[in-house]
């Protein structure tokens, strides 16, 4: 009696077998991904915490709202900074730097009440209490007393935020947010450029003052309650009048 033949298409290499073969390899890759990162902190959407809003240009965590706020602040009172040493210096220098604390700080208005608009938050109208006292410091001085305050106190200010643009222009996932920190990087540059141009500034003191007094961080702001408002319905933040000084028009464009 005949052996018989080897029935073609049976068995594991036949095309049902490496059909199953193949939808077993394609569960097997589904499932891993789930397993591997199951239980595991830090990692994808685990960044946006609860402090993190949508928004339709991109996740707003409290990182950005407190660096739209500071942007804010620190227009409130190196704009009238500014508008003092173009006054008060005694050198064009120090004058000059006056004059681009100005413009920077009138265009950086104008853009951070553009964003906080769009966004739906509100903006404070007055400087802090440590930016108040800078202020009443530099009103008292006189001469080139006044010079090198002026210089130095804007310098310190300006080194210490501008790590703090660095790292919201490096973490952010807000497009508008992203656009308001190559600005205010800009014009952060600009603005300690000209500060150590006037010749003034106490390299010793201002190493001491930033090792000893590191740069104080954001706080956690609390997310804005419910949906974030439509960009159209949302009425622009004006500043309000203060009893020193007037904001000016905010400009069209940056400072050259």
């Amino acid at each position: 009696m005949r052996p018989r033949p080897p029935v073609t298409g049976r068995g594991i290499f036949s095309g049902t077998g490496v059909i199953i073969i193949g939808l077993t390899a394609t569960l097997l890759a589904l499932i891993f991904p789930i397993w591997s990162y199951a239980d595991r902190s830090g990692t994808g959407v685990s960044v946006l915490n609860a402090d993190t809003v949508s928004t339709q240009y991109g996740p707003l965590s409290a990182l950005d709202r407190d660096f739209i706020t500071k942007v804010r602040l620190a227009g409130l009172w190196e704009l009238p900074a500014g508008q003092q040493a173009e006054q008060k210096g005694t050198t064009q220098a120090v004058r000059t730097a006056g004059q681009h604390l100005v413009l920077g700080h009138t265009f950086l208005d104008q853009r951070v009440r553009d964003v906080a608009a769009k966004l739906g938050l509100q903006l404070p109208n007055e400087p802090n209490d440590q930016q108040k006292q800078w202020l009443a410091t530099l009103n008292a001085a006189q001469g080139t007393d006044y010079d090198s305050k002026f210089a130095n106190i804007l310098r310190l200010a300006h080194g210490k935020v501008f790590s703090v643009v660095a790292q919201v222009r490096a973490s952010t996932r807000n497009s508008l947010v992203r656009a308001l920190a190559d600005d205010a990087n800009t014009t952060v540059l600009d603005h300690i450029k000209v500060l150590e141009a006037t010749g003034y500034i106490d390299w010793d003191a201002l190493a001491q003052d930033l090792a000893s007094s590191s740069t104080p961080p954001l706080t956690a702001s609390p997310a804005p309650p419910g949906p974030t408002a439509d960009p159209g319905s949302v009425v622009p933040v004006e500043p309000s009048s203060s009893p020193t000084y007037t904001l000016p028009p905010a400009a069209t464009s940056p400072p050259q």
